[in-house]
């Protein structure tokens, strides 16, 4: 669980985090928190959506002392709401996560979506709003209020147009990847410009009934390996040099 990726500024990542996406409630993620912490977590995958960040940042602040560990030793990430994109709402909702988070950092703050609320995706201020969002969070890193910045959900022309007008090129791109949506072009690019590519849904998408873990290829690699079709699926991406956040 220690395996770390080294971004392209210099920071350490652990390849493989908790994701915390539908897990809501204290009764709920305090137990699941100390579970992680003592299972080997130091990555912890939040966002303004999930609606949990308050109870996130309680349990850290309430389980670290019992593992002896600070708040340097776990790395949290988070990101930024579609209906905070813009400059003045970013900055807000970054202040908000850190409030929430009960930490004076984030480790990984991203743009969760590339779009906006309540507007269609052709719309041009899609563009407008995203962009100031960057700008602004980029004078957010620069102040050292977040280790390193990136986005989600990015498709190739959002990041050309994106590096086109930035100062700071994405440190992560967070989107689904797995073997049924390898997103192979998106892969190559990422490597070039130094973006870690981070895979969500690594298991499939959160249905009860996954086609990746039914896939037959997968099912005959896990009974070829003494493995589970999920730790199949998970080596798949980290064997690639592919960070994760195992949904739970």
């Amino acid at each position: 669980m220690q395996k770390a990726v080294l971004l392209s500024n210099g920071v350490s990542m652990p390849l493989v985090g908790f994701g915390t996406y539908k897990i809501r409630g204290k009764d709920l993620i305090f137990p699941l928190i100390k579970a992680a912490l003592q299972s080997g977590y130091r990555s912890f995958d939040t966002a303004a959506v999930y609606r949990n960040e308050c109870e996130i940042g309680e349990a850290l602040r309430h389980y670290l002392p019992e593992f002896n560990l600070k708040r340097e030793d776990i790395f949290i990430t988070s990101k930024l709401s579609p209906r905070d994109q813009g400059s003045e709402r970013c900055q807000q909702a970054v202040d908000n996560s850190l409030t929430s988070l009960q930490v004076d950092y984030l480790d990984l703050f991203l743009i969760h979506w590339p779009g906006c609320q309540k507007l269609k995706p052709s719309d041009p201020a899609n563009r407008e709003l995203r962009s100031q969002s960057w700008a602004t969070l980029e004078k957010i890193y620069e102040a050292g209020k977040v280790r390193a910045i990136g986005v989600s959900n990015y498709t190739l022309s959002h990041l050309t147009h994106l590096i086109g007008q930035s100062s700071v090129i994405p440190h992560v791109n967070q989107v689904e990847y797995h073997p049924h949506y390898p997103q192979e072009e998106l892969k190559l690019y990422c490597e070039s410009q130094g973006i870690h590519l981070q895979a969500y849904s690594s298991l499939g998408t959160t249905v009860k009934k996954s086609p990746l873990l039914q896939d037959p290829v997968v099912a005959s690699v896990a009974t070829r390996c003494s493995a589970s079709p999920a730790q199949v699926l998970l080596r798949w991406a980290t064997q690639q040099g592919i960070g994760l956040n195992q949904e739970h």
